[in-house]
């Protein structure tokens, strides 16, 4: 019996977290609305989401809590869990002071961009040192298409700033795919259940294998929400800690490099910004007719709803190919 319960303890994180999501829409969204916690929406973006002027923000809250209450639950029997619930909510405190000054001013613009990196980097500094004074991190990352043994040792001096950038990155990757109805919260989704099929794989993530499965149960919950036509934003309040979450998992799982694959959506919508920005730097023209790139399609004429069904099939497979790059032994 007891067998049994290790094997799907997963199912009950993620199931408890989705049924308090769930439950916390109803009550948070009507709050959020008294508040006038409205989406600003950018005056240069699709001519379509002008209608989303004034849809509920700060929404991330709807899943956070519940994500929060499972994790600090199954903390007394797994500690290595509290990073992960610090981080996650560390990077939401800082999406939701940028949504609430937004908010506040009625405008598109939040906190400045070097006070929120500076923000992040404190609390990426703080996860990563704190990770390996207590142990759980170390410099050991597993080699791809080598097997899950198959490891090297990179050195601290190396390792710690790698962690942190890593992290940043991801997070603010992360961050960048959120900006239509249920694009991120799907793409995590899928992201998060790769991770709990990875995790199930060894005795020593069971910590990260119920974290996952808590991230997974709460971005569908989320979900009921949030899919077109979405009824709330979780804003950068979610964004940033949805992808402190996905970025620690990887972390700890010795395998950052499979964001770079499972996460190709993630990585295509950060680098469609930065091709944007430096081209247009250096020749006065844009390479798209939007940034982020979902933004680019949108303007070809896709439905919002094709765009993210094609993003959330392109995540689908590309973790397919990363559960390849494993050699993954379950039994």
């Amino acid at each position: 019996m007891n067998e049994y319960f290790k094997v799907s303890i997963q199912v009950v994180a993620f199931i408890l977290t989705f049924i308090l999501s769930l439950i916390a829409g109803p009550i948070i969204i009507p709050m959020l609305r008294r508040l006038k916690f409205g989406q600003t929406v950018r005056d240069d973006g699709p001519s379509t989401h002008i209608k989303k002027t004034g849809t509920p923000t700060i929404g991330g809250v709807i899943f956070i809590i519940p994500i929060t209450l499972v994790s600090v639950y199954f903390s007394a029997k797994y500690p290595d869990i509290i990073p992960l619930i610090i981080v996650t909510l560390g990077f939401g405190a800082v999406g939701f002071i940028d949504d609430f000054l937004k908010v506040v001013k009625k405008s598109k613009d939040g906190l400045f961009w070097k006070q929120k990196m500076f923000a992040l980097l404190v609390i990426a500094v703080a996860f990563t040192m704190y990770g390996i004074n207590k142990g759980i991190l170390n410099t050991e990352m597993i080699v791809p298409f080598m097997g899950m043994d198959y490891t090297v040792a990179l050195p601290m001096w190396f390792f710690i700033p790698f962690t942190i950038f890593v992290l940043l990155a991801i997070t603010n990757a992360v961050n960048l795919t959120d900006g239509v109805d249920g694009l991120a919260t799907g793409v995590t989704l899928i992201v998060v259940v790769l991770f709990t099929i990875i995790a199930m794989t060894r005795s020593d993530w069971d910590y990260l294998k119920i974290f996952s499965s808590t991230v997974a149960g709460g971005c569908l919950g989320f979900l009921a929400f949030n899919a077109y036509p979405a009824r709330v934003f979780m804003g950068d309040t979610g964004s940033l800690a949805l992808g402190g979450a996905v970025g620690a998992i990887s972390i700890l799982m010795k395998m950052p490099w499979i964001i770079l694959v499972a996460g190709f959506i993630y990585v295509i919508e950060a680098l469609s910004v930065i091709i944007q920005v430096s081209y247009f730097k250096l020749k006065g023209k844009r390479v798209f007719r939007m940034a982020p790139i979902h933004h680019h399609f949108e303007l070809l004429g896709w439905k919002e709803t094709k765009v993210v069904s094609v993003f959330w099939v392109i995540t689908f497979v590309s973790c397919i190919i990363g559960l390849l790059t494993l050699r993954l032994k379950f039994f």
